[in-house]
């Protein structure tokens, strides 16, 4: 998913890093140039030890990721840059092993920025719909917003629960504090209680420093918990403390540190199931679940379907230095009449898919390569005889070859985390 990134550092340790990740990446060697750069083009992710370019990247382009690079450890310096919108803060020499943990979290970043339909600080106005189920959506979050309630939010993947979730923050009196993310699915088990929490120099193997937890960035800002589902049952009564008591303590710390945090969740699971089958604790999923919203699929909003894809193609043909293109009679049927399955996030992949691909300036049906039937049949009659759990593993094998053992993007395609996917692979390798 990374395409171009922005390094104002003369680490060659992490240039070469993020190369052998096949990311284009452009070399600053002080501030002067990394703005210059800065003017010229866009970078899906920011690497930068000024404040100045720091800001100057969000007021440019806001949905670019930022990481800020310190020589030294600074609790203030670090604050103050997640209040400005920087995405992570590390201190240099970079230690690969976490710069590879916050790049899985950048990558899921940036497949869920493809869901925002709506300008940078998430006016509700700008939410396109004509859905009377989205406009009822947006005039709870309006009355919710202004509260301290903990919020969870529910619905398939792309559904755009981030982006309510950002709507909910920028409503809110909290609006000029951090809006800091978790996505609790990216994050290995290993490291997830010092991504919430935060450790002390030496608390484990690799702390080499000290580092501040989410909850501590979101001090008298808004958390969200995304894919709250996937965090560990071995952490949720640690979560549950901290939610109830806005009190934690860091990995191999002692003294009780005290926060003012309001909660936003997110899942795609029905998590009254996932509660009645002991994989989520009934008491945090209750503590988190004050307000709840449930967001439609894009099948049941069908009316939003034609003018979120001119959004999102008048968008691309901007981002892609295309003239504008405009859709068929035809291809809007054929949009209408698709299902769906990956809903506006599968909507913009296909509108950019077809800018990037076609040259023509109306784009027709056939353009869309979408497959409003498909031929099952066979399928199903070559997976007779085998269990459900077999078929079930054929077919998360297949997509992981089908994308090139990529994981996220295999998990995406699934419609489970990435969590979700290291454990059956896991499963399937002791099998053997």
């Amino acid at each position: 998913m990374l395409g171009t990134a922005l390094v104002q550092d003369e680490d060659r340790l992490l240039f070469c890093f993020l190369e052998d990740k096949n990311v284009r990446v452009r070399l600053a060697k002080n501030k002067q140039i990394a703005l210059a750069l800065l003017q010229e083009e866009a970078f899906d992710l920011i690497f930068c030890e000024e404040i100045e370019v720091l800001k100057t990247a969000k007021i440019l382009y806001p949905e670019s990721i930022v990481i800020m690079l310190a020589s030294i450890p600074n609790v203030g310096g670090a604050i103050e840059a997640m209040r400005l919108g920087a995405f992570d803060y590390l201190t240099k020499p970079v230690d690969l092993s976490a710069l590879e943990s916050v790049l899985e979290r950048v990558e899921s970043e940036l497949v869920v920025k493809k869901e925002v339909v709506f300008q940078a600080r998430g006016k509700l106005e700008r939410i396109m719909t004509e859905s009377s189920v989205m406009k009822q959506v947006l005039e709870d979050i309006a009355k919710i917003a202004k509260s301290n309630a903990s919020v969870f939010i529910c619905g398939e993947s792309g559904t755009g629960k981030e982006v309510i979730a950002h709507a909910i923050h920028f409503h809110s009196h909290r609006a000029s504090s951090p809006f800091i993310k978790v996505n609790c699915a990216a994050i290995p088990e290993s490291l997830i209680e010092s991504e919430f929490f935060g450790h002390e120099k030496g608390s484990f193997t690799g702390a080499i420093e000290k580092r501040l937890g989410r909850f501590e960035l979101a001090n008298k800002g808004t958390l969200l918990l995304d894919e709250v589902s996937e965090i560990p049952l071995s952490l949720q009564a640690k979560l549950l403390r901290a939610v109830q008591e806005q009190e934690f303590e860091r990995v191999g710390g002692s003294k009780a540190l005290q926060v003012d945090v309001r909660f936003i969740s997110t899942s795609n699971r029905n998590m009254k199931e996932t509660v009645e089958e002991k994989l989520f604790r009934e008491d945090l999923y209750y503590r988190l679940n004050v307000v709840p919203i449930q967001l439609p699929p894009l099948r049941e909003r069908k009316e939003d379907i034609i003018s979120l894809a001119e959004h999102f193609l008048d968008s691309f043909c901007l981002e892609n230095h295309k003239r504008k293109k405009q859709l068929s009679g035809d291809a809007k049927k054929t949009l209408l009449d698709y299902h769906w399955p990956g809903n506006i996030r599968e909507l913009a992949n296909v509108l950019e898919r077809t800018v990037v691909m076609d040259l023509s300036d109306v784009i027709e049906s056939a353009h869309l390569r979408l497959e409003i039937s498909c031929p099952v049949i066979p399928h199903l009659i070559s997976l007779k005889g085998l269990t459900l759990g077999e078929v079930e593993k054929r077919h998360i094998l297949d997509t992981l070859v089908s994308h090139n053992h990529n994981r996220t993007q295999a998990a995406k395609a699934l419609g489970i985390s990435l969590r979700t996917l290291r454990n059956k692979l896991a499963q399937y390798r002791l099998e053997k």
